[in-house]
């Protein structure tokens, strides 16, 4: 039951941190992903606000897009078994 809560706790907040509409994303092993958007900007405030959303500036990107309809990165923020490999 407390695991059901804590996923559907992260759910919500994978949500709210992508300002978005659709369904959250989740990596292969259980990470909630969050789009980054730079739109007008260059690839570097990509990076910057990945970096101030993870704890200790850590993450794995999982998409790119760069088109007509803007800039964004898709990330996955590394967790402390992440980083253990």
């Amino acid at each position: 039951m407390k695991v059901s809560l804590w996923l559907a706790s992260m759910a919500a907040l994978a949500t709210l941190a992508a300002c978005s509409s659709s369904y959250p994303l989740f990596t292969s092993d259980g990470r909630p992903t969050t789009m980054v958007d730079c739109s007008g900007a260059d690839w570097s405030l990509c990076q910057q606000r990945a970096q101030a959303l993870c704890p200790a500036s850590q993450y794995d990107v999982i998409d790119r897009r760069d088109g007509s309809d803007g800039r964004g990165l898709l990330v996955a923020c590394k967790g402390p078994k992440a980083s253990v490999q």
